[in-house]
């Protein structure tokens, strides 16, 4: 992976993130190389990264083994118009959300793709991507896509019906998260705590709490069951989440993206 060279086409935060962590695992800044059409995200890249963006995007892909789509996705057409005969070779990787691996076949030529689902905290590396891989995807293939994402975060590989619902969780999970956390910090507001207060004690708590889970073998239920006591403060608590069907309307939060994401891919 190291001694491969990668063109980000799009500069944007997830670009930035992305190149950003391979960085710092290691890949030299000399084999990583940016085009984007906004001077200003090609300027706050080159800032967050360290890496220059190039101005002809032609002669970085004669260079690169990996193309790495990082645009829009109402943009991804006009992103590959022109270029398809210095990609077809290349692995591509595309973090165009809702666009199918027959999309981007159409409109990059590339037979070896990869469509990746990230989410924004790869922005911390601490992200959670789904990706799906073409039918001619070769063995190095699947291990330079791997290693790529790693820089985020983590990842698993998914079959590409099942990327709708990669998204309505994990892509539009960190929005339901906040919310959360929002919600606990207005209601210990309410409860008389000063705002700032309210907001660090919401963070850490579901910051803690997920640390907890990731290292923990028991089963969710049991890590929740240990801080309800009978008749306690958590269990009248968790009666007031179960009255107002809490657990149902995160559920459908995440059904209503997938249904969402499968509307874009049709589209």
């Amino acid at each position: 992976m190291n001694t491969q060279k990668i063109t980000f086409i799009g500069a944007g935060k997830m670009a930035t993130a992305i190149a950003s962590g391979l960085v710092k695992k290691g890949m030299a800044k000399e084999n990583i190389f940016a085009f984007d059409v906004s001077e200003e995200a090609a300027k706050k890249f080159e800032e967050a990264t360290k890496v220059q963006c190039v101005k002809d995007l032609k002669e970085a892909l004669k260079e690169s083994d990996i193309v790495l789509l990082a645009v829009k996705p109402q943009y991804a057409k006009e992103a590959l118009a022109g270029i398809q005969a210095h990609i077809k070779e290349k692995l591509l990787l595309s973090i165009c959300a809702g666009l199918s691996i027959d999309t981007l076949k159409e409109y990059s030529s590339c037979p070896r793709i990869v469509r990746v689902m990230p989410n924004t905290p790869a922005l911390v590396g601490e992200g959670m991507s789904g990706y799906a891989f073409s039918e001619n995807i070769l063995a190095e293939d699947r291990k330079t896509a791997e290693n790529i994402l790693s820089a985020i975060g983590i990842s698993r590989e998914f079959p590409e019906k099942l990327l709708d619902a990669v998204t309505g969780l994990s892509g539009s999970g960190p929005a339901y998260v906040i919310e959360f956390i929002m919600a606990l910090t207005d209601g210990g507001v309410y409860a008389g705590l000063p705002r700032d207060a309210a907001y660090k004690m919401a963070l850490q708590t579901v910051a803690g709490t997920a640390a907890m889970l990731k290292n923990s073998a028991d089963h969710p239920a049991v890590l929740r069951d240990a801080v309800i006591s009978p008749g306690g403060t958590t269990a009248r608590g968790v009666a007031a989440l179960d009255a107002h069907a809490f657990r149902k309307t995160v559920m459908d939060a995440v059904i209503a993206a997938t249904e969402r994401s499968a509307e874009l891919n049709r589209k």
